[in-house]
């Protein structure tokens, strides 16, 4: 059915665009003609009349009838020519740019797109994304598979102090601490697996006493050493996290990633939204987060959502609780001004033009914000969702114009 729609849909269109090609001679140049002659015999009953009337000496009426003549002639020429489709050549030439277009855009098609697949419903999506979460390689599988890690140079007194952790860690298994610390330097050797194994066995050593924040370590460990899929081991392990603190953030970010791997933004854009909402600003998994935010509300069916304006990080926050109200305020607009400052020098997303704006209002500033929202509207006024993000700031903070 997909190729019986395309196909009548083309040559439909390629009718409606030829079809006045085809008949260009006699839709242009004959009536253009004909009208022409009908003007050119008119002025000659013209002069005929003027002479007789004596308007017009007979010198001055043979001279208008000889230019008249030609005129008539070529007219007359015109006219014949359009009459034997003398332009249906340009016709021609446009049906075989059109076939070649046609051809070029299956060939295409072909190479690139995938003509045997067929049309997938949301239903045939979700089936097909369930079964690819349930095919998941298992751990062992996937870090057979996974590249080998980068392994960084290291001076030969810290390898050598290394050999002595291994070392002791094996004449004593069950030293929590020695179990962690050699999990965070096999990390810096880039030994993933052996990083993995140590903190294995320290939960496996704390029992149900583990902690969610030692779980998701596990899990992250185990997500790095299988070439960052989150494999049926590492999910169980992210599930045992989030039973003990369903609001730790780093799972929730990993288990967000976890749908995106199975196609499932759907599930993937609330949990990473809230995580965005919640922050803090210099919290790890916010900068991909917000990289990705907008593709990922598009892919979820939210193409309207706007992501939160960045807040001041946590160190900004903690200084202003020891301050005055001025000094607050004057910590705010220098803040502000350094904003600006960057944007002028160097650019910015329309995401910092939109908190520059709210900002100025906050201080007092307002009349100031204007010029900065009409600053902002030249500068994205090719960009409508750009500019959007803009307007929607300039609205909340009450410039609407």
């Amino acid at each position: 059915m997909f190729w019986i729609i395309c196909a009548a849909t083309t040559i439909v269109v390629g009718l409606a665009i030829i079809a006045p090609l085809l008949r260009g001679g006699r839709m242009a140049a004959e009536p253009t003609a004909a009208f022409d002659l009908r003007v050119y015999r008119d002025q000659l009953r013209e002069v005929e009349r003027d002479l007789e009337r004596g308007v017009i000496a007979p010198e001055e009426a043979l001279r208008l009838r000889t230019e008249i003549g030609r005129k008539v002639l070529d007219a007359d020429r015109r006219l014949a020519q359009a009459e034997t489709g003398g332009t249906g050549g340009r016709g021609l030439l446009a049906l075989a740019l059109l076939a070649l277009l046609f051809a070029g855009a299956a060939a295409l098609y072909l190479r690139e797109g995938q003509p045997g697949r067929d049309d997938l419903p949301i239903a045939r999506r979700i089936a097909d994304a369930q079964r690819v979460y349930e095919n998941r390689p298992s751990q062992a599988e996937a870090e057979a598979r996974a590249p080998a890690p980068v392994v960084p140079d290291v001076p030969a007194d810290f390898a050598a102090l290394i050999a002595q952790l291994r070392e002791a860690v094996a004449k004593n298994p069950d030293d929590p601490q020695g179990l962690a610390l050699l999990a965070t330097n096999e990390i810096r050797l880039g030994n993933l697996a052996a990083a993995r194994d140590a903190q294995a066995r320290l939960v496996a050593l704390q029992g149900e006493e583990a902690s969610a924040g030692d779980l998701v370590r596990l899990a992250a460990l185990m997500i790095e050493a299988a070439g960052g899929l989150i494999t049926p081991e590492a999910e169980a392990v992210l599930a045992r996290a989030l039973t003990k603190d369903p609001a730790h953030p780093q799972a929730r970010y990993l288990l967000g990633m976890l749908q995106l791997q199975n196609d499932r933004p759907d599930r993937a854009f609330p949990i990473w939204r809230r995580l965005l909402e919640e922050g803090p600003e210099d919290a790890p998994w916010i900068a991909p987060i917000r990289t990705a935010i907008a593709d990922l509300a598009w892919l979820a069916g939210q193409p309207d959502y706007t992501p939160p304006m960045p807040g001041p990080d946590a160190d900004a926050v903690a200084a202003a609780q020891d301050m005055t109200p001025e000094q607050r305020q004057e910590m705010i607009a220098g803040m502000v001004s350094q904003l600006e400052a960057r944007l002028a020098d160097q650019g910015g997303t329309p995401e910092e033009w939109a908190r520059l704006i709210s900002s100025l209002v906050v201080i007092g500033n307002t009349d100031h914000a204007r010029d900065i929202l009409t600053e902002a509207q030249t500068r994205f006024a090719s960009q409508p969702e750009a500019l959007e993000i803009v307007r929607q700031a300039a609205d909340q903070a009450g410039l609407a114009e």
